[in-house]
C-alpha cells in the first residue's frame, strides 16, 4: 500500500501538471479549439484526481500536516515551467523552493 506521504507527493505532482495543462490550454489559443478543450479537460481531470487524493489523505493525517505539505506543488511547478515552458529559474526562486523544502521537512519530523 502506498504511504500517505507518497500520496501527498503524487497529489502535488498532479496539481502542478493540472496547472500546466491550463497554461497550455490558454497559451495563444482560441477558447473554442480542439487543443483548448483537450488541455482544459486534462487539467481539470488532473486537478480532480489530486483533490480526491487530498480528501483521502485528510482521513489519514492531520489537516495541520496535509495542508502545508500541499506547498510542495510549487516545487513541481518550478521544475515543469523550467523544463517545458523554458521559464528562467532565478536565484530568488531557488531560495523560495529551498525554503519550502525545509519547511516541509521540519513539518513532518
Amino acid at each position: 500500500m502506498i504511504t500517505p506521504f507518497l500520496m501527498i507527493v503524487l497529489m502535488t505532482i498532479l496539481g502542478a501538471l493540472g496547472g500546466f495543462c491550463f497554461k497550455l490550454a490558454t497559451a495563444g489559443q482560441k477558447l473554442i479549439s480542439t487543443k483548448f478543450v483537450v488541455m482544459f479537460s486534462l487539467g481539470g481531470l488532473l486537478y480532480l484526481t489530486a483533490a480526491i487524493i487530498n480528501i483521502y489523505v485528510l482521513k489519514l493525517l492531520p489537516y495541520t500536516v496535509v495542508f502545508p505539505l500541499t506547498s510542495i506543488t510549487y516545487i513541481w511547478t518550478l521544475i515543469i515551467s523550467s523544463k517545458w515552458l523554458d521559464e528562467k529559474v532565478t536565484k530568488k526562486k531557488m531560495i523560495g523552493v529551498l525554503s519550502i523544502l525545509l519547511g516541509a521537512y521540519l513539518l513532518v519530523l
